[in-house]
């Protein structure tokens, strides 16, 4: 079931690239993230309750808040960067780019949470390099 959900989540970038690049236009791209994250906030709260989840907030750990508010603060640089970047260059160019938050992310999950790293994530993770490389050239 995993692995529907990361294809959708997959195709779901996908839209919201095409989408930003066709919205930012003559929007400064602050705003533009200021706006997108509005519409996530009320989204996300929205299945917070739709579920029934929002009663779990009181048993959230401190180590949790703290690592969920560094994980926010580096989602809004993530954005803020995206959509400055999106409102310069081409959609095909940068999101191949910032698709190398995969390499990055094989990385620090071996070095930080002790994931295991294969010759075949290294192989991957070369092969998305060059890829990515072979893009934007």
């Amino acid at each position: 079931m995993w692995f529907l959900f990361a294809l959708l989540s997959a195709v779901f970038a996908a839209l919201t690239s095409i989408l930003a690049k066709i919205g930012i236009e003559g929007v400064n791209s602050n705003l533009a993230t200021a706006i997108r994250t509005v519409v996530v906030v009320v989204m996300s709260w929205g299945m917070v309750f739709l579920t029934h989840a929002q009663s779990g907030i009181s048993e959230i750990s401190k180590k949790s808040w703290i690592f969920l508010i560094l994980s926010g603060l580096a989602t809004g640089a993530s954005w803020l960067c995206y959509y400055h970047a999106l409102q310069m260059g081409e959609a095909s160019k940068v999101v191949p780019v910032d698709k190398l938050s995969v390499v990055i992310t094989l990385v620090l999950a071996f070095i930080f949470l002790h994931e295991e790293f294969t010759v075949k994530s290294l192989i991957g993770c070369l092969l998305i390099g060059a890829g990515t490389l072979l893009m934007v050239l």
